[in-house]
């Protein structure tokens, strides 16, 4: 027995170092391994944070996020930032009730304008046409010329026997005025030249005439006979623009409203009575009772003719 005894002996010291060795080279445990963790995120918090712990804001115990200063620091650039925000909404809302206010002047202002402009043009058409009213003549009522398209004309006056100046006919492009004038010379030339039928040297003249006396009193007649007679010779495009012109740029001239009415025709030949119909209705609109009756004859039966409402 003794030697099995020495055997086990012998067997047991041999293997206890064995046993330490592989007690020694086990894994930690989890609990080891949360105590090494804890004591080296301690280490690194001193050496982050010399002057004591940063404030508990991450909504953990343990889970510092930032220093109170830092925080007290945010909330206050936070709030500036929603008050700035604030003054802009509020800034931009002011701002948009006065450009609203601004833009509602402005138009009161346009229409008040437009209503002192056409006021003050009446006025002085009116004026002009009181100074300058040659004596009455009976004229012959209007007579629309035959042709594949209706075009509307009227017959001339004869000219007196002393002067050089035809006198002027009520819906026509009448001629008044002392012979001594050159700008009404020069106006007579051309409307003689149209009443002969010659519409290219017509035309070229009452061109010469608006150049040379752009402020005279004929201009509205001039450009008014410059659109008839391209409409005579049958270029209603071209009579078309110059009659718009004319309206346009001398809306207070005596023969604007005749330029509605024969921008009107120069529309029918084009084949657009419905814009006919438009310019019969402005002609309407802005001239209204101020249109002559033997104008407003050829208008009703301009409209009858373009079916307008």
């Amino acid at each position: 027995m003794r030697p099995f005894s020495l055997l086990a002996a012998t067997a047991a010291i041999a293997l206890a170092p064995a046993s330490s060795a592989l007690a020694q080279r086990q894994p930690p445990t989890p609990e080891q391994r949360i105590d090494r963790l804890e004591r080296q995120v301690d280490e690194l918090q001193r050496r982050l944070f010399p002057k004591g712990r940063p404030a508990d804001t991450a909504g953990f115990a343990d889970d510092p996020a930032a220093t109170q200063s830092s925080v007290m620091s945010l909330d206050q650039r936070l709030d500036a930032l929603e008050r700035q925000m604030a003054d802009m909404l509020r800034q931009t809302e002011d701002n948009g009730n006065r450009l609203r206010n601004v833009e509602n002047g402005l138009g009161q202002l346009k229409t008040d304008e437009d209503q002192r402009i056409q006021t003050l043009e009446q006025r002085m058409s009116a004026a002009e046409a009181a100074a300058t009213a040659p004596a009455p003549t009976v004229a012959p009522p209007a007579e629309v010329v035959p042709g594949p398209k209706p075009r509307v004309r009227t017959p001339a006056q004869p000219p007196k026997t002393a002067a050089a100046t035809p006198p002027a006919a009520a819906g026509d492009e009448g001629l008044a005025g002392a012979a001594t004038d050159p700008g009404e010379d020069a106006y007579s030339e051309g409307f003689r030249l149209w009443q002969a039928g010659k519409y290219d040297e017509s035309i070229s003249t009452l061109q010469a005439f608006v150049k040379a006396y752009p402020k005279h009193r004929r201009v509205s007649y001039a450009n008014n006979l410059i659109g008839r007679a391209e409409l005579d010779k049958g270029d209603a495009r071209a009579a078309a623009a110059t009659l718009l012109a004319n309206y346009r740029n001398h809306p207070g001239g005596d023969r604007a409203p005749d330029s509605l009415f024969y921008l009107g025709q120069a529309l029918m030949q084009l084949g657009q009575p419905a814009q006919a119909c438009k310019a019969y209705a402005e002609l309407d609109a802005v001239y209204g009772a101020k249109v002559r009756p033997d104008l407003k004859k050829l208008e009703a039966d301009a409209k009858a003719q373009a079916s307008c409402s």
